[in-house]
């Protein structure tokens, strides 16, 4: 199966849903290559829980109380996705030893994002695109590469705005004062998270792309109105993969548009569902047979082996897939998009759709799958990081959801990464789903508005917030600054505070805040470059 080893390389079991965590289950087993990267005593471990329910409502609560009307959708007519990063410290030692029996957990929203657009490539900035993209320069020539918020998925503005509170609280590393999140390590300049502390990534609906791709059972189907996708679109959008594939894959290709023949494998109840052929480079669904010691055998997702188990008929009781939106990576072999099962092709890496433009953007859960190796800090704070700073959980509302995709999709996919730089470790992310619904979701408005005639729209705006002291709230649109006219366009008003060049700045402010016998080896040299 190709998953794009490139984009990679540029860059625990899971519990069951709504089980409360504890500090021993997410703080032990961030490996890193000489060691533990935090591992809290014992004493602490023992009484510092937390559940998906909780964080779900804190961030509801935040988005409800701390974020303003501007950029919200309106709830007639508009819906949104919320996402954001929680920081989860329990008792320090002195706490415990001066109190046993009586630790304390403490949840606080650090970063928050809102959004579900994405910028064209015909609107990205020439410099901002990767070998292979064939974009253009936007016209304006005032822009500068780096001001455009390219990508504004909820998951992403709440990324990008925890960078902004990591920079912040490294600036409070340096400057000695003791509320920072971060301590010394044990190389010049360089930092660690402190060993309290952990942090749980939230999203109020499941990560677009392969995270998405989730069976449909039986009474879901007949209940719900069938997903048919935009079949000359999809067509179509097979093609334009088609023309990117080399000539054996051509063939390869062609010979499976052209024999839709659909095998029927036996499961172990006896019972039957369909699945993609075996000529199929990536396989939809299938069975693994303990007894098949067949490379090229089938495998089947455990999620469809159960519920088809369930039904304790002749028939299958998982007959189709939620749909994602996001398109394979040109050049990838396209989703088969055969109805039913076979629609798509499950571990491909994937972009965003665009309304007409294509994005360049990769679709939320390949991004989450990189961060679940990189960390969340970004190249530019990893000068002064020791270890990469990891989320610990993910934590999903209320909505369709599949564990066994989100692991596929954020975990399985880069368990087999290797010769990383020290401190690199493909990590075991908790993933967990909460009962409870965000308020603005696009189910959420819909069961609201069940007899209303008008159509619901995705909101245009995106809403960045970050716990830093100054200008936390950014609204965009279109990748600028919520209001910014075409005049604007290009000047330090018009760019969001999470764009590429505005954490650039940041980061040049910190480092020239820093004297140089206090920077990491890596930036000393660079110092003078960076204080002009």
């Amino acid at each position: 199966m190709s998953l794009g080893l490139g984009y990679w390389n540029l860059v625990q079991e899971s519990v069951t849903q709504n089980k409360a965590v504890g500090f021993e289950e997410v703080g032990a087993v961030n490996q890193c290559c000489d060691g533990i990267q935090f591992c809290l005593e014992p004493a602490l471990a023992s009484g510092a829980m937390w559940s998906a329910d909780e964080i779900a409502e804190l961030c509801y609560l935040h988005y409800r109380t701390r974020l303003p009307k501007q950029g919200k959708p309106d709830p007639d007519r508009e819906w949104t996705s919320l996402a954001a990063v929680v920081k989860v410290e329990s008792s320090t030692q002195r706490e415990v030893l001066a109190s046993p029996g009586n630790l304390q957990v403490t949840k606080e929203v650090v970063a928050m994002g809102t959004g579900t657009k994405c910028i064209g490539q015909n609107k990205m900035r020439k410099t901002d695109t990767t070998i292979g993209r064939h974009c253009r320069k936007f016209e304006d020539e005032k822009c500068k590469p780096g001001d455009i918020l390219n990508d504004s998925h909820a998951e992403i503005v709440a990324k990008r705005s925890f960078q902004r509170y990591l920079l912040h609280q490294m600036w409070l590393a340096a400057s000695h004062q003791q509320c920072s999140i971060f301590i010394p390590g044990t190389e010049t300049g360089k930092w660690k998270l402190k060993p309290n502390t952990i942090f749980v990534f939230f999203s109020s609906h499941t990560p677009c792309g392969d995270a998405s791709i989730i069976p449909i059972s039986e009474p879901e189907n007949q209940l719900s109105k069938p997903v048919t996708g935009d079949d000359a679109a999809g067509q179509s959008e097979r093609r334009s993969n088609h023309d990117h594939l080399g000539p054996e894959d051509k063939r390869k290709s062609e010979k499976t548009a052209s024999n839709h023949i659909i095998k029927r494998m036996k499961t172990d109840d006896d019972g039957y569902f369909s699945v993609i052929p075996e000529d199929l480079t990536v396989q939809q669904v299938s069975v693994k047979r303990e007894d098949d010691t067949n490379p090229k055998s089938c495998e089947c997702s455990a999620d469809m082996q159960t519920a088809n188990k369930e039904t304790g008929l002749g028939r299958p009781k998982v007959v189709d897939v939620y749909r994602t939106g996001a398109k394979c990576v040109p050049g990838e072999l396209g989703d088969a998009r055969i109805p039913g099962l076979g629609y798509h092709c499950v571990g491909l890496l994937r972009v965003k759709p665009g309304r007409g433009d294509r994005t360049c953007s990769m679709s939320c859960s390949d991004k989450l799958a990189r961060w679940n190796v990189l960390g969340c800090q970004g190249a530019l704070l990893m000068h002064f990081l020791q270890y990469p700073v990891y989320l610990s959980a993910i934590v999903v509302g209320k909505c369709p959801y599949s564990q066994e995709a989100m692991r596929r999709a954020i975990v399985e996919r880069c368990q087999h990464i290797s010769f990383l730089p020290d401190g690199f470790v493909p990590q075991e992310v908790k993933l967990l789903q909460s009962d409870l619904r965000f308020e603005h979701s696009r189910q959420a408005i819909q069961e609201v508005q069940t007899n209303s005639k008008t159509k619901l729209v995705p909101c245009s705006a995106a809403i960045s917030w970050s716990a830093v002291p100054e200008q936390p709230l950014d609204v965009t649109s279109d990748g600028f600054r919520q209001g910014t006219t075409k005049k604007r366009i290009g000047s330090h008003q018009s760019r969001s505070k999470i764009c590429k060049v505005e954490l650039f700045h940041t980061f040049q402010k910190l480092v020239t805040s820093i004297s140089q016998e206090d920077l990491p080896d890596t930036l000393r040299s660079s110092t003078a470059l960076l204080r002009r």
